[in-house]
């Protein structure tokens, strides 16, 4: 009786999980899919936000949204795909797509003074997906998105210093402190997006 019961239990548990064991192979063949359409999202997204861009005046540089969405992007695509839609994104920049900042277009821009930036996207996405990994617990984002940020700013920072050949406090002035209110804006609303993200997809 009691194998009688237990094997019943068994056929049950089996029956039940076989739906999803069926689906589970559909699923697999059409992440790759999801995927790339993930990445090509999160492209469109940084081109849409670097139109939200609001000129300051002190800097050559304008502030956008892209930061943003960014950090998003590595976090929720994770490092891999993350960085690759910042690639798609300077791709369709680089071969004229006016998806840079404010219309912005081509490879010359690139070199201009907001290229440092623009080429850090791809490294600050990857670090965020890194560092932040598939569980993004609180302080593993807290501590991605403050690295990532931190990039940013390093390699936006150095290439104008290169570009327009600025001393050290001119280029902190320029690059860095204009843009910090705006930067801890978006880094709370990065981190509060990914951690609603995390606890609705991911059982605690």
């Amino acid at each position: 009786m009691i194998e009688s019961e237990a094997t019943t239990e068994l056929a049950i548990a089996e029956a039940r999980g076989a739906p999803a064991a069926a689906f589970l192979p559909s699923l697999a063949k059409h992440r790759p899919v999801t995927l790339s359409v993930a990445v090509l999202v999160f492209s469109l997204l940084t081109a849409v936000s670097a139109y939200v861009a609001v000129p300051l005046g002190v800097t050559p540089v304008p502030m956008t949204l892209q930061t943003l969405v960014v950090l998003l992007a590595g976090a929720l695509l994770g490092p891999v795909a993350g960085a690759a839609s910042q690639l798609v994104y300077l791709g369709m920049g680089v071969a004229g797509v006016p998806v840079f900042a404010m219309g912005g277009a081509g490879l010359p821009w690139l070199f201009g003074p907001t290229g440092g930036y623009l080429m850090a996207f791809p490294l600050a996405a990857a670090l965020t997906g890194w560092i932040a990994g598939p569980d993004r617990g609180k302080l593993r984002v807290g501590l991605a998105i403050a690295v990532a940020t931190s990039v940013i700013f390093a390699l936006g920072a150095g290439w104008l210093a290169v570009v327009t050949d600025r001393s050290f406090d001119a280029v902190l002035g320029a690059a860095v402190q204009p843009f910090l209110p705006g930067a801890l804006i978006k880094a709370a609303i990065a981190f509060v997006v990914i951690r609603q993200v995390k606890t609705r997809t991911v059982p605690r």
